[in-house]
């Protein structure tokens, strides 16, 4: 989809940082319109092309994961639903994923600053990481939502009960997607756009790229969601699944350390087997594995799965 096929633009100097269902909208919509987003990558454009690891370190956090809009969409109202179709998403081409120091789930044991610069085909090509490895890609939205009823100014970081932050990789073309509304209007806005993730996201990076995205709006009246929930067009993992998976696990009666367990797992292979620095295998796993929750019912143990798509290296 192009601009013209949209009822609406919305450019890229029109982001905010945080949610607050006081800030202005840029933009008001009927339900039914559609609107183009351009998106800002998720370090506000700290980075670029020629960024090192020790920009990355000094990456001001106060001033991540950006988002476009907000949005006001005529007659929603707090307990109805906002129904926001994925039209389209329109990469960029140039992309990063990053180790920033103190984020991530492995932080204790990747102290460090690295920072990997993608250049992929916009026409969705596998993009090159490493000695021989290839990632399909499959763009996506990371943070998408609407804004709380809460008053003041809450951070983007944490995904909420109305969106937000919660890189779900499965919110890309096609699906649709349904949001709690807490506030007249919705307060609408969407970033962090991601050309390819793990589930899990496990360094706390995708590959993170400026990505347009095309949205269709529609009110689902009197819903009374309590989270979002959504529906996808047709298979979501086809992209990976051609050749099998390498799968590790961490079993024990915690699942935060049965997911630690599992990653850590999955690097030492990936080290081995493929020559890796395992900070290289960790940033890695974190834009094509995914974490899995195998078995939550046999106490005390539960079993965390994190399965490598073997399609990348082989």
């Amino acid at each position: 989809m192009n601009d013209l096929a949209t009822h609406h633009t919305i450019h890229k100097d029109h982001i905010h940082h945080g949610w607050n269902n006081a800030f202005p909208p840029c933009l008001t919509i009927a339900p039914g319109e559609t609107v183009q987003f351009e998106t800002v990558d998720a370090s506000s454009g700290q980075l670029s092309r020629t960024s090192t690891a020790a920009d990355l370190a000094k990456l001001d956090l106060a001033h991540v994961n950006p988002v476009t809009g907000p949005v006001y969409v005529d007659g929603a109202k707090p307990g109805d639903a906002l129904k926001v179709t994925v039209l389209s998403l329109r990469p960029s081409g140039w992309g990063w994923t990053g180790n920033i120091p103190g984020f991530g789930l492995l932080t204790d044991q990747f102290p460090d600053a690295r920072l990997h610069h993608w250049n992929y085909d916009p026409g969705l090509k596998p993009a090159m990481y490493g000695p021989g490895g290839r990632v399909p890609l499959r763009p996506f939205t990371g943070t998408i939502g609407v804004a709380p009823a809460e008053p003041g100014l809450h951070s983007i970081i944490p995904p909420r009960n109305v969106g937000g932050n919660m890189d779900a990789r499965d919110i890309a073309e096609g699906t649709e997607l349904y949001l709690p509304i807490e506030v007249d209007g919705a307060i609408f806005s969407v970033g962090d756009t991601h050309a390819a993730q793990g589930d899990g996201e496990v360094c706390g990076t995708a590959i993170e790229s400026s990505i347009d995205v095309a949205l269709k709006f529609e009110l689902v009246k009197d819903a009374r969601l309590r989270s979002p929930r959504y529906v996808t067009p047709g298979p979501v993992s086809r992209h990976f699944d051609t050749k099998g998976y390498e799968v590790t696990t961490g079993i024990g009666p915690d699942l935060m350390a049965g997911a630690r367990m599992a990653v850590s797992e999955m690097i030492e292979l990936l080290s081995r087997r493929y020559g890796y620095e395992p900070v290289d295998a960790y940033m890695l796993c974190s834009v094509c594995a995914d974490l899995r929750i195998s078995s939550i019912v046999d106490v005390p143990n539960w079993v965390v799965s994190f399965y490598f798509p073997r399609v990348v290296l082989e």
